[in-house]
């Protein structure tokens, strides 16, 4: 396996010299997918397989642009125009990127949603952004009818893949009538918004524009993911949440990639993952560290890995245990990378340079990404302090423009020279960053500041343990305690033995004080729509008892 990445090969140089240019106009979907299909209309964008793995549909450049001038002139009809908000919530289905890329071309801001929402939240997502359509299949406008009535601002009901009473159809493999090729946007004008995690708050809105997502985005594709034309691209993605966005959609047809869709519904069979990769030579994989952590578990040996040279993940750091299993059994490094729903990707592990385990890299080319403290001022190696983006004297490409209607939160995020992500960290002697945690999951406990990650990380390395998540408790001595909630792997039973060995383990895998005073054994852990620990719920859990 050739460890060198066509695409960058010396770090420094490129970091130095990288730079995205951004003209006066740029509309997504014309700039890039009616451009590849005109140069080459037959190439495949998508190849779309059913829930069980069957029916693999390839669709070209060519088709996507026609479906996408098609579900133009079907909003347009509607009367939804530019600048209104549209909520959408599919399935990893073809329609959601026709239904995406039709707002894109007429400059209609789509706010894609997963379809675990509840009812609460997808009031909420209409109320607050002022949705004038919603977009959904029969199961979410049941969900959408249910709140109809608190939700004023909604005057188009349109369902994707069935029938809804009182609801608009819309099919895009269908999709007869006229087509259009949309209007012209300016290069700031608003892309999309997605709605953070809400992780520790009420979801807020994130505001891309038209280029700064649009071309960003190809920071992510050509550099941590090493995307070129000739790769099937698979990031494992719900359609409501960025990572869609970062593996599924934007970058990878900036640089010709096909990107491989699985109709997946409900709990992946983990098994038949793999071999859908095998099956349809999937060259580079993308999934959140929850996933690798379920498919180390498989028979990984069992499969064919020929033919899948690039390995990536996002979404919370991946534990180096997981890495090391996965690499022996595939002979394939994951590469590690951290952006937000606010960002593209701007820290990673390159192809092109040495990896650290557990590490999340260092700054992509054309972002500068520093450690400060809170007045921010640079901090000096192995100093913890704020993760944070330089957005003076330029502001990069690929940063969000603002919290939509939020301008404390806003304001609360970008101070001084930098944009502030929330994220704790610190810088070695090489310049590789190390995730410590959320500013608001720090555990502090008799002075000592503690960064879940670490604990977890070594928690997950004991045989028993699948998952785990750690947060701090209130303790009259201590301040607080480190508690652990842990997913105890297939074969073990909870008991008090094997709280005191897993104890034990912690004690030597890492800095003895860091070890989890309190374990409790539970099915599962509380995660956000993105698959991201709810620890802000496991601390409420630890706080009530």
């Amino acid at each position: 396996m050739n460890d060198v990445s066509p695409n960058m090969t010396d770090y420094e140089a490129t970091h130095r010299s990288f730079k995205l240019e951004v003209p006066e106009y740029f509309n997504y979907t014309r700039d890039v997918i009616d451009t590849w299909a005109a140069r080459s209309p037959d190439k495949a964008a998508l190849l779309a397989v059913g829930a069980d793995g069957s029916d693999g549909r390839r669709i070209t450049f060519a088709e996507l642009s026609e479906r996408s001038r098609k579900a133009a002139a079907f909003l347009n009809e509607l009367g939804v125009g530019k600048g209104d908000r549209i909520f959408v919530m599919l399935q990893r289905v073809p329609d959601w990127y026709d239904v995406l890329l039709g707002c894109f071309r007429i400059g209609a801001i789509p706010m894609p949603g997963t379809p675990l929402l509840t009812e609460r939240d997808i009031e909420f997502r209409i109320t607050v952004a002022d949705a004038v359509a919603v977009i959904t299949d029969p199961e979410g406008a049941a969900k959408v009818d249910a709140v109809r009535s608190s939700c004023s601002s909604l005057e188009h009901l349109v369902v994707v893949g069935g029938e809804a009473a009182g609801w608009t159809r819309f099919d895009g493999s269908e999709g007869a009538g006229d087509e259009t090729d949309g209007v012209e946007t300016r290069a700031d004008d608003p892309l999309l918004i997605y709605f953070t995690s809400g992780t520790v708050a009420y979801p807020k809105m994130v505001l891309h524009t038209q280029a700064s997502y649009g071309i960003g985005h190809e920071i992510t594709a050509r550099f941590w993911q090493d995307l070129n034309s000739d790769d099937l691209h698979w990031t494992f993605s719900d359609t409501g949440w960025a990572k869609a966005a970062w593996g599924k959609l934007f970058g990878q047809w900036s640089v010709g990639a096909c990107n491989f869709l699985w109709d997946v519904r409900g709990k992946p069979d983990f098994e038949l993952m793999l071999r859908l990769i095998e099956k349809h030579g999937v060259t580079t994989f993308c999934a959140p560290p929850t996933v690798y952590r379920a498919l180390v578990q498989m028979n990984l040996g069992s499969h064919d890995w020929s033919r899948l040279r690039h390995c990536v993940s996002a979404g919370e750091p991946l534990n180096p245990e997981v890495i090391k299993v996965w690499e022996e059994a595939t002979g394939l490094t994951i590469y590690d990378g951290f952006g937000q729903t606010e960002t593209v990707n701007v820290l990673a592990n390159y192809r092109c340079m040495p990896v650290k385990a557990g590490s999340m890299g260092k700054p992509t080319p054309g972002f500068d990404v520093s450690v400060v403290d809170d007045g921010g001022a640079v901090l000096g190696a192995l100093n913890e302090g704020h993760v944070a983006i330089r957005v003076r004297p330029e502001r990069p490409v690929g940063l969000f423009q603002e919290y939509w209607r939020d301008p404390d939160a806003t304001a609360g995020a970008f101070r001084g020279d930098w944009y502030y992500t929330g994220d704790r960290a610190f810088v070695d002697e090489d310049g590789y960053f190390w995730f410590v945690g959320r500013s608001d999951d720090v555990i502090i406990s008799a002075g000592y500041r503690i960064g879940p990650f670490e604990v977890e990380s070594a928690l997950v390395e004991h045989e028993a343990i699948a998952e785990a998540a750690v947060v701090g408790k209130p303790d009259p001595a201590r301040g607080q305690i480190v508690k652990a909630f842990v997913v105890l792997a297939p074969g073990f039973e909870a008991s008090d033995d094997l709280a005191s060995d897993v104890q034990d383990h912690v004690k030597r895998v890492t800095a003895p004080y860091k070890y989890p005073r309190e374990i409790d054994f539970v099915e599962d852990l509380p995660k956000t729509v993105s698959g991201k620990i709810r620890r802000v719920e496991l601390r409420e859990r630890a706080a009530a008892e």
